[in-house]
Order: structure tokens, then C-alpha cells, then sequence
């Protein structure tokens, strides 16, 4: 019994580092169409055809994501905001953003 649960206790590991792997894969993916954006305007239309593509499914999929058509309007979306993936999930940004949503408010 107790192997079982070591077994399973493995397997789960094994399978959270596998989904944070495609996850960084998707976060390269959504840099790249940034870069692309950047330098021949068309960026939100790469990330669209690489996320419907077969392999984009499959990587979006195994990153725990479920790859439909609202998810790839939202990755459009990231992409023509302009943010890298780095500066958008750092720390700073998000403060900047939630003062930016405060003082809209008020």
C-alpha cells in the first residue's frame, strides 16, 4: 500500500513538472508572436494559427489549457497588448496595474 502511494505521489510530480513545462512553452509561443507584432505587424494572427494549429492544441492541452476559440481570442488579445510574458506576470507590473485600476475608480 505504501509503494502505491509513493507511486502516486511520483506520478502526480511527474505530471505538474510536464504541464509547467508546456506552460513555458506557451509563454515562448505568446513572446514570440509579441516579437513578430512588433516587427511585422502581425503578431495576434500568428498566435491565433500556431493555437489552432494540431501541435498548438496538443502543447495547450498539456499545459492544462483548454484550446478553444475564447482562449485563443484571449492569447489575440495578450499579444496585441504588447507585453512581454516576463513584465506582464512580474511583480511590479501587477501592482502598477491595480493602482492603475484604483485610481480609475476613483
Amino acid at each position: 500500500m505504501n509503494d502505491f502511494v509513493d507511486g502516486t505521489a511520483f506520478n502526480h510530480e511527474q505530471g505538474q513538472r510536464a504541464r509547467k513545462l508546456f506552460a513555458a512553452v506557451v509563454l515562448a509561443a505568446l513572446d514570440d508572436a509579441i516579437a513578430d507584432d512588433k516587427k511585422y505587424g502581425n503578431g495576434p494572427e500568428q498566435i491565433a494559427r500556431w493555437a489552432r494549429s494540431r501541435d498548438g492544441r496538443e502543447v495547450l492541452s498539456c499545459a492544462g489549457i483548454d484550446p478553444n476559440e475564447r482562449v485563443v481570442s484571449g492569447l489575440m488579445d495578450f499579444v496585441s497588448n504588447g507585453v512581454r510574458t516576463s513584465v506582464a506576470l512580474s511583480r511590479e507590473e501587477s501592482e502598477r496595474r491595480q493602482a492603475a485600476e484604483q485610481a480609475e475608480a476613483a
